[in-house]
């Protein structure tokens, strides 16, 4: 039987993090979440298992009403100066299982010109 369009999804989205983890090991990594409606991005310690700074469309000054790449440059400009004002400067890019153009390039872009190295 066929997998679902979900399962697949779940299935890449680990094989995508599995294979960073192989070749990042010990570097703080930059998860991002998209769906219809909204957009997030988390830099996370995975050896603690912790989230050190997160940004979202959701919060009032990033939501511009709409999720664009309008909304999601801004989600990432505000994720890599949090980071930066907390020290963290360097982190690989998680892409979440989507694929890199769009709203997660333009997320990542943002970030980059933000300062954080991913």
């Amino acid at each position: 039987m066929a997998n679902s369009k979900r399962e697949l999804f779940l299935k890449r989205r680990l094989r995508v993090r599995n294979k960073l983890r192989k070749v990042n090991v010990g570097k703080l990594r930059l998860s991002v979440n998209r769906s219809n409606k909204n957009i997030s991005a988390q830099l996370i310690d995975d050896v603690q298992g912790v989230t050190l700074v997160s940004a979202s469309s959701l919060e009032k000054d990033l939501n511009t009403g709409k999720n664009n790449i309008e909304t999601a440059t801004k989600v990432g400009a505000a994720i890599a100066e949090r980071a930066v004002k907390a020290g963290y400067t360097e982190a690989y890019f998680d892409r979440g299982g989507r694929l890199f153009h769009g709203k997660v390039k333009a997320l990542a872009e943002a970030a980059r010109e933000g300062g954080l190295k991913v």
